[in-house]
């Protein structure tokens, strides 16, 4: 064995185990984690990490005394709140503020969709967070921002004082392809919000016919999970040619991103190039037709009828048994009439550099908005634009960044000037085989975001990322890695 390959497998063994905890001076040690796929049903999903949970400890008292409110209780707002607890200790004061009892990971999410997990397997509760750090829970939704008053309104009414605000809202879901929210939950699941409609578009998937047709659109980046749509359709694939009784279905998929290579479709893939194209050419060629450049998608949700112009502009038709439109998304709170829109928070750019208002642009270094009379509120994980891929290990990196800095300010000091972060992601490419992706990102003070390394932090040196082919090791320690991640951030 090479020495460069000894290297990459020990990163990658230790990113599966650490990578959750970096910058954090801990490891977590997850008692109920479990490599075996097929018991993670066996968790009781009301209390993951319950026993985590019954452990109580003193904060340290740092001297350091804030009231900061955090809304959003998914990767990065439980993350965040977690952390200002643990670091800036019994003086900082912490609020969750999230309006459902639990959350639902979307990461491992589209293994519901081939029986491999169920959507209650992916449940998280707080009690964790409350019992054993001491963060207040106030199960309601955002309403609206007083900046000015630096306080927030809530749903039932309450008011919320804060020293530092820090919102980590997520994704909303932009109606596209003639498509409303009403046919999403019932005809046409997106499912990029793991719940109902992933259970409703497994449903639909097991009820296909064997020469059945499954269309699956992807928007143009930026949106969250960049190798997630890939991934589903590997899936999805390997599901249907998999079944008893053999299939001739096809998965078509529609990508709205455009190939950055003169002839070839597949460099329009947003991650894992190499990987997906060997999973769509080989892995599983003569089922998943994959077709980039496409624009103007239109979908009958009744008839599943669906109408799209190709990348030479010529009009083409697919008659489909199961659609699955992934539709473009923005911040939550970002729409017409939305709490981040009217209070001027989102403020970002599209790619030729007009004002397209989705996301929220914020300062890397504390994840501080940049927008105008924003001072002292944070966006954090998929809402935010810094320059960092939308997805929920980078959420959890991002929470710590922010943590970090707020407690630095709040003991009279300045942010760190070069914040690190890393991303991880493995991506099943069947049911027992997956791939991995890893990369280390570093401060860019010319652009002041957040950009790969100039190695990748690659103990090899050989590139900017690293990566891996699917494997059945890999299928066991992405396993390894999700337990890690999620009890990093909920534990």
């Amino acid at each position: 064995m090479s020495n460069s390959h000894t290297n990459l497998t020990s990163r990658r063994r230790w990113l599966a185990l650490a990578t959750a905890a970096i910058g954090a001076g801990l490891m977590p040690i997850l008692g109920r984690a479990d490599d075996d796929a097929e018991s993670h049903d066996a968790l009781d999903v009301e209390d993951h990490f319950g026993d985590s949970a019954n452990t109580t400890f003193t904060l340290a008292n740092t001297g350091l005394s804030a009231n900061i409110v955090v809304v959003g209780g998914g990767m990065a707002g439980a993350t965040a709140a977690k952390y200002l607890r643990l670091w800036g200790g019994a003086g900082v004061k912490v609020t969750l503020v999230e309006p459902n009892a639990l959350y639902t990971s979307n990461i491992m999410s589209n293994m519901v969709l081939n029986g491999r997990r169920t959507v209650s397997s992916l449940g998280y509760n707080y009690n964790g967070l409350t019992t054993k750090y001491g963060v207040t829970l106030k199960q309601a939704s955002l309403v609206s921002i007083d900046k000015s008053a630096k306080q927030i309104t809530l749903s039932d009414g309450s008011n919320l004082p804060y020293d530092r605000l820090i919102l980590a809202p997520g994704i909303e879901f932009i109606d596209a392809y003639g498509l409303t929210q009403q046919d999403y939950d019932a005809r046409t699941p997106h499912a990029w919000q793991a719940g109902p409609q992933t259970t409703l578009l497994a449903t639909q998937l097991a009820g296909m016919t064997s020469s059945g047709v499954f269309v699956m659109t992807i928007p143009k980046s930026p949106y969250r999970c960049p190798p997630g749509p890939y991934e589903r359709a590997c899936l999805v694939a390997d599901f249907l040619k998999t079944r008893a009784g053999g299939s001739t279905s096809k998965v078509i998929v529609l990508d709205e991103n455009v190939e950055k290579v003169a002839g070839n479709p597949y460099s329009a893939i947003q991650a894992e190039v190499e990987n997906f194209t060997q999973a769509f050419q080989v892995t599983h060629g003569g089922v998943i037709d994959y077709r980039s450049g496409v624009k103007s998608i239109q979908i009958n949700p009744n008839t599943k009828v669906v109408t799209y112009l190709d990348a030479q502009n010529a009009s083409q038709s697919i008659e489909a048994e199961v659609v699955n439109p992934i539709v473009p998304q923005r911040a939550r709170g970002g729409g017409a009439g939305g709490w981040l829109t009217t209070t001027g928070l989102t403020n970002s750019k599209d790619s030729s550099g007009a004002a397209d208002n989705r996301w929220c642009v914020v300062n890397v270094l504390s994840f501080e908005s940049t927008a105008s009379g924003a001072a002292g509120i944070h966006v954090l994980g998929d809402a935010a634009s810094c320059g960092l891929p939308k997805a929920g290990h980078v959420a959890n990196q991002e929470a710590k960044i922010c943590a970090d800095a707020i407690v630095r300010l709040l003991g009279g000091q300045q942010p760190d000037p070069a914040p690190v972060a890393n991303s991880a992601c493995f991506s099943p490419i069947t049911a027992s085989t997956a791939s991995w992706l890893t990369a280390v990102y570093q401060y860019d003070s010319t652009t002041q975001k957040l950009v790969v390394a100039n190695n990748g932090g690659s103990t090899s040196g050989a590139s900017p990322t690293e990566a891996s082919a699917p494997s059945a090791e890999n299928f066991n320690q992405m396993n390894t890695w999700f337990n890690t991640l999620m009890g990093d951030s909920f534990a």
